[in-house]
């Protein structure tokens, strides 16, 4: 079987050219006695890694994960299957292996390549000739056995994803990308023409403890309007370039045709093309489009002079790739997904949606309940199942996670306080000192004639409220524009900047984006400062203004170079540096990304140094990074006068599907480029990739009820992946809907440190990042280093300068 194609997930393809990870070091029973040293992969069928901490107190949870239980072991025989003459599409060698019922018996699974059978064949290698469903031909067909496995094993995980995505489609669900959509439960948002149906996502993988189903609740919002409609639309603008403005509107757009329920993207328009065109359908029979839809689905197409919309079918397999399998379809058939930017901006849309898909933690396990229940009362769907001897148990896993005792954090004049259990600390911050204040001596205000009472009143409050948090702030330079224009506001700003200046406000009256990039530009390139940009709206309302002034001055002092709070890290750790990383991709120049890398340069991780790297296209993004973070040592050196013995990277931004190769492959790197400070410098070194975007949740269980587990619980083990070392650890509170735990996988670890110790300072990162005064999903590192490479992908552009590398210029 050819690996390149289907490797299952979890196993390391090598990429050209590299030794693979697992042949360089052969683990030996001596290595494996050492705390954690280096790799943290296993060979097939060795026990899984568990990594279990002990700290905090035991609370009961359960998460959406369902075991899959068998029944007696029949084995799964997978056979290859190989055409003769060569047969390109994958649909028709569907019906090829279809016709050969007789032969393989009821129960079968195939994928395109391999054949699961749960019994073997009578011969090794069996030959059926078939005839091809297109023009009649005799096909010869090879089946060839390749493996017996169990099914326990986890090389069938393959096997397990097409036989639910089989489960799924005998329900009557609706496949959309790889999520499965109730078509006949939708809820319908009349008020902006939107219909929202439920579902489910599903994978079935093998953890810590056996193999299970992981199911969580998905919604997929659906307009009510059509291409058709939006093409209209477009045309009534009369715009000049009538083709490219409706291009624009919809290219890359993803449509829905209602007859069938399948899901489309329209790679192009085809203009010379009409529903009156003539096409071959697959009886090789000539007819027009609107023919076709009046037989097959009794639709009658309106107006035959529409352009039609065209879907470049994916390419399933290598033969496929020279055959272009084009897809027309008529605008007036296709319904839009998904919601525009408009709508995203709207926040009545959004809230009237969020009803449908904010989902409470004990909806979602009644959710999961029904699903269960759908398979095992289904006759069709359950017997999927048994023919291969195998269950769904009848609920979720249920467990038992640790909450971590809450943080104690330091503010100025050495004020200390507890985290409450809802992780926010708003109060405390305000109304205290900050833990090193900068004055504000000289700044500078820009803003628009007309805003100028809300302005004044403004720059009141500033000098009025900042002493209470320990900052002083003098009069500033008021500079009044004539108007709003973005030159205006760039030549203001020119003139007022002489290297006394701390800092440049500017207040616009409307948001808009070219306004707003060009003065960053100037501010972080071409004369460094720091800059606030304040949208008029924010300080026009009189009740809010004093507590916007008060984030606003925060806001200011970390861009300033002063610290707000800061976290204490047991010393007997030694000299800590942490590093996080986020990559930003730039969706107009494909192949270029531009990376943030944030460090921190104290023990109370309330200093950081920050750096990016931009990726020329064709060059390996880790290149760049090893220069960063060479830097970010020297800095920490520049700043303590001592290197770090420890060092620990939390990696952003990296899926699952890339988490052997490109984790594996940049901690090598990184741990590299100690050798470029000494040769006999070797700090103990941490790689942990952070996921944000996952389907695993959460729930805490008290009595019948569930609810969000609480800030700083940790879950380690049974549905932690088999072969790494990983966890769950929750980290925010939410108000409504359920919270998202983040996964931490710690790809390399030669820290020597207990699991404890790494949990611990992972939840301590989620507290320092300044501009929120809580705790957010991912470690502080992380999230400033993705506020980082946004800002410069966005808005600017080019490297920031080296003035403002050791301030959080970007918050």
């Amino acid at each position: 079987v050819e690996t390149g194609v289907h490797s299952p997930p979890g196993e390391i393809t090598t990429p050209p050219g590299k030794v693979s990870p697992t042949a360089a070091a052969t683990v030996s029973p001596t290595t494996l006695a050492k705390p954690m040293s280096g790799m943290m992969i296993q060979e097939e069928g060795g026990d899984p890694i568990i990594r279990k901490g002990t700290a905090g107190k035991t609370v009961k949870l359960t998460a959406n994960y369902v075991r899959l239980e068998m029944e007696g072991e029949k084995g799964m025989y997978e056979y290859e299957v190989k055409f003769s003459p060569l047969v390109d599409s994958r649909d028709e060698r569907f019906k090829l292996v279809g016709q050969q019922r007789e032969l393989f018996g009821p129960t079968k699974t195939f994928d395109g390549i391999c054949l699961y059978l749960p019994h073997q064949l009578d011969q090794a290698v069996t030959v059926v000739k078939g005839i091809h469903p297109v023009d009649q031909s005799e096909v010869t067909l090879t089946m060839s056995l390749k493996h017996k496995k169990r099914l326990a094993d986890k090389a069938c995980i393959q096997f397990y994803n097409t036989l639910f995505r089989r489960i799924m489609t005998t329900l009557k669900m609706c496949q959309m990308n790889k999520n499965f959509y109730d078509p006949t439960a939708g809820h319908l948002v009349p008020q902006h023409k939107l219909e929202i149906w439920p579902g489910y996502v599903t994978s079935v993988q093998q953890f810590e403890g056996g193999v299970m189903l992981c199911c969580d609740v998905s919604h997929k919002v659906l307009r009510t309007q059509t291409a058709y409609q939006l093409l209209k639309d477009v045309v009534a603008q009369k715009p000049a370039d009538m083709q490219g403005s409706v291009l624009k509107a919809l290219l890359g757009a993803v449509v829905l045709t209602r007859y069938n329920n399948k899901c489309y993207k329209v790679d192009d328009i085809d203009w010379d093309m009409t529903p009156g065109s003539k096409f071959v359908d697959h009886n090789g029979e000539e007819k027009s489009f609107v023919d076709y839809y009046k037989k097959h689905y009794g639709i009658t197409i309106k107006d035959e002079k529409q352009p039609m919309l065209i879907n470049r079918a994916k390419k399933k397999t290598a033969e496929e790739a020279d055959v272009a399998k084009l897809i027309a379809l008529v605008p007036e058939l296709c319904n839009l997904t998904g919601l525009t930017d408009q709508m995203k901006n709207d926040f009545r849309v959004m809230k009237d949606v969020a009803l449908f898909t904010r989902v409470t933690p004990n909806q979602r396990q009644l959710a999961l309940r029904k699903f269960l229940k759908n398979v095992n009362d289904s006759a069709e769907a359950s017997s999927h199942l048994l023919n291969w001897g195998l269950r769904l148990a009848p609920d979720a896993i249920k467990l038992e996670g640790r909450l971590l005792n809450p943080e104690k954090l330091m503010a100025g004049k050495n004020f200390q306080f507890t985290v409450n259990s809802k992780a926010d600390w708003g109060r405390e911050i305000t109304t205290n000192h900050m833990l090193t204040a900068v004055d504000l001596k000289k700044w500078s205000v820009v803003f628009v004639q007309k805003n100028d009472a809300v302005v004044q009143n403004f720059v009141s409050l500033m000098i009025k409220l900042s002493p209470k948090m320990g900052m002083k702030v003098a009069q500033p330079e008021m500079n009044q524009l004539a108007n709003d224009r973005t030159e205006t506001y760039l030549k203001a700003i020119r003139d007022n900047v002489n290297p006394n200046v701390q800092l440049v406000v500017a207040i616009m009256p409307t948001p808009r984006d070219d306004r707003y990039s060009a003065v960053k530009k100037l501010c972080c390139v071409e004369k460094p400062v720091p800059s606030q940009v304040i949208n008029f709206k924010t300080i026009s309302n009189e009740k809010k203004v004093s507590s916007v002034v008060q984030k606003v001055a925060l806001q200011i002092n970390c861009k300033l170079g002063g610290e707000l709070w800061g976290c204490s890290i047991p010393a007997k750790l030694g000299n800590l540096m942490v590093l996080g990383v986020d990559v930003y991709h730039d969706p107009s120049r494909r192949g270029s990304s531009i990376a943030g890398v944030v460090s921190s340069t104290n023990m109370s991780m309330s200093r950081w140094y920050s750096s990016t790297c931009f990726q020329q296209p064709g060059q390996e993004l880790i290149d760049s990074l090893k220069i960063a973070f060479i830097k970010a040592l020297k800095k920490f050196y520049e700043m303590n006068h001592v290197w770090p013995d420890k060092v620990m990277v939390f990696r952003d931004g990296v899926g699952d599907s890339q988490l052997a190769m490109s984790a594996k492959y940049e901690a090598e790197q990184f741990k590299d480029s100690f050798k470029h400070i000494s040769d006999t410098y070797k700090p103990g070194f941490g790689f942990i990739v952070v996921q944000k975007r996952i389907n695993t949740r959460i729930f805490s269980m008290s009595g019948k009820e569930l609810d969000n587990p609480p800030p700083g619980t940790v879950l380690d083990h049974t549905v932690t992946r088999r072969d790494w070392y990983d966890f769950f650890l929750v980290s925010q509170h939410v108000g409504q809907g359920t919270v998202s735990p983040t996964h931490y996988v710690v790809v390399h670890d030669s820290m020597e440190l207990p699991v404890d110790a790494v949990q611990r300072i992972s939840y301590k990162l989620t507290h320092m990042y300044y501009n929120w005064p809580g705790t957010v999903r991912v470690p502080a590192p992380c999230q400033y280093a993705h506020k980082l490479a946004y800002q410069v992908g966005e808005h600017i552009h080019k490297e920031p300068s080296a003035k403002l590398e050791d301030r959080l210029f970007y918050l």
